[in-house]
């Protein structure tokens, strides 16, 4: 496996504003063959909530973290809800930081600032873990990939460089205003679980797998072509393409095609022997 991903603000945002986050483990050069099993996180902070950007970057390393060291971490059950626990309680401790961090630099926290916090940060959850699937004749190596999602960040699935399974969206018209959200002070895992949808599917050499926000996946889904979406997003290819990534976006945007608003995209791609 090749992976790579590029993480872009909204036009007329900093780098430093920008509420989508990314975590790949382990975490390769993107020209480095991977053997062996990958997980990747994806998180895209909900703009009207505080510190969002900070919790999609805390929320997308603790997921692949914690399905690196738990191969059925994504099957769901029991080992899910531990992780959502785990996860909010690292909330209060980096926020117990953050604050004296603040206070040390001369820059308490607002009044008003106390007000959104007291309410907790949000982000949309995606998650993926590869692993070489042991279930094959030995004739082609094949990869075994499980997903899950809470929220409308999505993973597809191209063969032949078709579309062959979209999750957790499968239409355009699916995508909403409100999509579900995993808050940093919601300590209701069963009701975070029960809002988490888990899928898995199997890839062969020549496969992709792209995982997007919902500003892009939303573009993919409703392009007319998709042969020539697909054509347009394999022309970026590694970080040295950000610049040339950020104008395509930018001209997307420019034709409305695209909402303006972060966009975090990761590329897996499945070589042979």
């Amino acid at each position: 496996m090749y992976v790579t991903h590029l993480v872009t603000p909204k036009h007329g945002s900093t780098e430093a504003e920008c509420e989508d986050a990314v975590a790949v483990l382990p975490d390769c050069p993107h020209d480095f063959m991977l053997r062996e099993p990958l997980t990747v996180g994806v998180c895209d902070g909900a703009t009207e909530s505080a510190l969002a950007k900070d919790w999609a970057r805390l929320l997308s390393r603790a997921v692949a973290e914690h399905a690196m060291a738990r191969p059925d971490l994504l099957a769901g059950g029991t080992d899910f809800e531990e992780f959502l626990a785990s996860a909010a309680a690292q909330w209060d401790p980096w926020l117990a930081q953050y604050t004296q961090e603040r206070v040390a630099e001369g820059r308490p926290l607002k009044w008003y600032e106390h007000t959104k916090l007291a309410a907790g940060a949000h982000a949309t959850l995606l998650c993926v873990r590869i692993d070489p699937d042991p279930d094959t004749d030995g004739s082609e190596p094949a990869w075994r990939w499980q997903a899950a999602a809470l929220g409308d960040s999505c993973v597809f699935h191209l063969r032949d460089d078709q579309l062959a399974q979209a999750f957790p969206v499968t239409v355009a018209e699916e995508f909403g205003t409100a999509p579900d959200l995993f808050g940093s002070r919601n300590r209701d895992v069963a009701l975070l679980a029960s809002r988490t949808r888990f899928t898995e599917g199997r890839c062969r050499p020549g496969d992709r797998l792209f995982l997007m926000t919902d500003a892009l996946a939303a573009w993919f889904l409703s392009a007319p072509d998709q042969g020539s979406a697909v054509r347009q997003l394999l022309d970026f290819s590694g970080p040295d393409d950000l610049g040339g990534f950020m104008d395509w976006l930018n001209d997307l945007r420019e034709c409305r095609q695209l909402r303006n608003d972060d966009v975090a995209v990761v590329r897996i791609d499945f070589e042979g022997r």
